[in-house]
């Protein structure tokens, strides 16, 4: 059976989100996409739908890979395939063609984080060129009734911009700024010590980014609702807080770069 190869933009967003569940069927993180979903993490995160690829057996999708592009870096936002297509071949055609769209465009360094336990694509991406630059955690710290922390409201710039003069180090993908640039409804929290910028579109605060003496800022969002923090580097000395607070890692993954 013939494989081909096609743009992301030729599926409407119903057949990418229907697309996207089939590919990640049993994954080791279970996920529902649907059109909404797919519309916010193309904005968000800058994926392209013509650099992005879809693949094809006997004209029925089987495979998509999501590349998002700023500038002279690049993305993965996402590779998958349809079990009964799994381990033919699929996934590692899709890389290579995503990686053809980004050299073509300028792309000098694509990142991506793997689950760490998912070690199948973990030494595909080894066999691509790949390599682990940190691990990352995602934490989530429950809801607590009350706090006393000295934090205060701040505009959500304000913060941002002491988060910047007090970061050492990049901030992955789903939280770069870039991310935070599409985001209408960003909040700034800020202490003597420390800054963050979070969101609250319903009932759990998704911190975005933080920076600077982190309990009392963790403290002051988990009054707000439980408290997700995304892709938190492991070695960051911030990640001892939600630690301390009683917050659990619900995901390890390996931050990855491959340099064109």
């Amino acid at each position: 059976m013939t494989l081909e190869l096609r743009a992301a933009s030729s599926l409407s967003t119903g057949e990418l989100a229907a697309l996207f569940n089939a590919a990640y069927e049993g994954y080791l993180v279970p996920f529902h996409v649907d059109e909404n979903t797919v519309r916010m993490m193309t904005e968000a995160f800058d994926l392209d739908a013509d650099a992005s690829r879809v693949a094809f057996r006997d004209g029925e999708p089987v495979g998509l890979a999501n590349l998002g592009l700023r500038g002279e870096d690049a993305w993965i936002g996402g590779v998958g395939v349809v079990p009964a297509a799994r381990r033919s071949g699929v996934g590692e055609a899709l890389m290579a063609a995503v990686h053809e769209q980004a050299r073509e465009r300028g792309i000098r360094r694509v990142w991506l984080e793997v689950i760490v336990e998912n070690t199948g694509a973990f030494a595909l991406y080894e066999k691509l060129g790949y390599r682990t630059v940190r691990d990352v955690e995602v934490w989530s710290l429950p809801l607590s009734a009350s706090e006393t922390t000295g934090a205060e409201d701040v505009a959500a710039d304000e913060a941002h911009a002491r988060i910047r003069a007090l970061r050492t180090e990049h901030e992955p993908w789903q939280r770069a700024d870039g991310t935070l640039a599409h985001h209408s409804d960003l909040r700034g929290l800020a202490t003597g010590a420390g800054a963050a910028v979070y969101r609250q579109p319903g009932e759990n605060v998704q911190l975005l980014q933080f920076a600077g003496e982190a309990e009392p800022l963790l403290r002051a969002l988990r009054v707000l609702g439980p408290v997700s923090v995304l892709n938190l580097p492991a070695d960051d000395p911030a990640a001892r807080a939600p630690r301390d607070l009683g917050a659990t890692v619900v995901v390890r993954q390996h931050e990855m770069l491959l340099e064109l």
